[in-house]
């Protein structure tokens, strides 16, 4: 049966929304266009809409939801000049998940609302492409791993690496042992164009534009603080809300996961067995929580590690071309990315020679995140993702385990299997306390 868009506003704990099935073949929209609706748009959600507003043949916009009431009518007025044609516009998502013009939808709210819309978009019968972090803890992760088969939807995670046809060949000659054993994998995120100082918040006003209940949504209830520093709605609102344990996931949740999950697609070990980092906030006076200098090492069952460093105090750009980076390290040789395989030379460890790619590995042809996820859409077949949400997750949950271990200051056993620790403490990091009537459901 259909909820009742009363039952399904309600804010008690059980209310759900009863899956629709979207059969293989549907004709969308006009001129068979899928349609669209971004939930969150103020930053990353406003290129989703910029880049599917081109793919005209593709898509179209029939909704945009975000609780800014300012971002909605922004976000509206660049849908309407594109397209020529206005949005419905919403605050509430529970509202704009009930649209039944909408096939699927983009999110790109703060970290910690990723996975309750997600899952609630999948249960509405909604297609879903989430940013990055797809959870904001370990529970969450799991949690919409499983209602992306329990309720058939499309998933995709906005972490955009596996749609490269060079890394998808690359990846491929590593896991078949160009370079030997992989035994080291490396990542790293080296920057600083705007993770200067946040600033200080104290209790102030909620801007009348800003629904603060709504932002919080999944979130325990927290006073609104504006900032004293800097000319902003707040000290969270926007962006900062990355450096704050209740919203975000500090650097290795934000730009590190990106490379996070490039790492653990080369590294191919699953979830490690042991973690530890440490590091600290260096150099910045403001009420920032999450470390801007992080170095966190994984030990997978087989022995091998994977390092990952964060440090957002400066690059390594006139090192080596990037500021931020992968390389894995075989036995026979190592491959860093944007770079190619290069064998060791013997007696001589600063200098490298480089390894030809085989004549015949095959190199797929390059497709971007949103053909992908539009491809998924109509073939109702999750192997065109460019990733799974179980590979999606499992790389979150190296960002999640790290903080984790450096909020406890000390090195911690994991099971793979169960997802757990084994200390009592560090399991409590590993699902978050919800506002009523926004519990991100059990379903795994």
């Amino acid at each position: 049966m259909q909820l009742t868009r009363r039952q399904f506003l309600g804010k008690t704990a059980t209310a759900v929304i009863v899956a629709g099935t979207m059969a293989k073949g549907k004709v969308f929209g006009a001129n068979n266009r899928i349609r669209m609706c971004t939930i969150g748009f103020n930053g990353q959600g406003s290129s989703h809409i910029r880049d599917i507003l081109e793919m005209k043949d593709e898509a179209e916009y029939v909704a945009l939801c975000d609780v800014d009431a300012n971002v909605r009518e922004r976000g509206g007025k660049m849908v309407e000049k594109a397209q020529g044609k206005a949005p419905k516009l919403y605050k509430d998502i529970r509202e704009a998940l009930q649209d039944q013009s909408i096939d699927a939808v983009t999110i790109a709210t703060p970290n910690h609302w990723h996975t309750l819309a997600a899952i609630w978009a999948c249960q509405a019968g909604k297609d879903v492409y989430v940013e990055k972090p797809m959870s904001h803890s370990i529970y969450e992760g799991r949690q919409l791993v499983a209602a992306a088969e329990k309720y058939k939807r499309i998933v995709q995670h906005g972490t955009q690496s596996r749609a490269s046809a060079t890394l998808i060949r690359d990846i491929k000659l590593i896991h078949d042992g160009l370079i030997g054993q992989v035994v080291e994998s490396r990542g790293y995120v080296y920057k600083n164009g705007n993770r200067g100082p946040i600033g200080h918040g104290k209790p102030g006003p909620v801007p009348e534009y800003l629904d603060w209940t709504l932002w919080q949504g999944p979130s325990r209830d927290h006073e609104f603080l504006i900032n004293v520093d800097r000319k902003k709605p707040g000290l969270y609102v926007h962006y900062d809300w990355h450096y704050f344990w209740e919203y975000g996931n500090g650097e290795i949740g934000n730009q590190g996961v990106h490379q996070m999950d490039l790492a653990c697609w080369g590294h191919g070990r699953g979830l490690p067995v042991k973690v530890y980092s440490s590091g600290g906030r260096f150099g910045l006076n403001d009420d920032g929580q999450s470390p801007n200098t992080q170095a966190t090492t994984f030990t997978y069952a087989d022995s091998t590690i994977m390092t990952f460093e964060v440090r957002n105090l400066g690059s390594f750009e006139e090192a080596d071309g990037s500021n931020c980076g992968n390389s894995f390290l075989g036995t026979k040789g190592f491959y860093v990315v944007g770079k190619g395989f290069f064998s060791y030379k013997e007696g001589k460890t600063s200098e490298r020679e480089p390894i030809a790619i085989p004549a015949d590995a095959p190199k797929p042809e390059g497709a971007g995140k949103w053909q992908h996820f539009f491809k998924a859409i109509r073939s109702r077949n999750p192997a065109d993702l460019p990733v799974s949400p179980l590979e999606a997750h499992q790389s979150c949950v190296h960002c999640q385990l790290g903080n984790i271990a450096y909020r406890l200051g000390r090195s911690l056993e994991f099971e793979p299997k169960s997802e757990r620790f084994k200390e009592h403490e560090a399991n409590k990091y590993i699902k978050r306390e919800y506002r009523k009537g926004f519990e991100v459901p059990h379903l795994a």
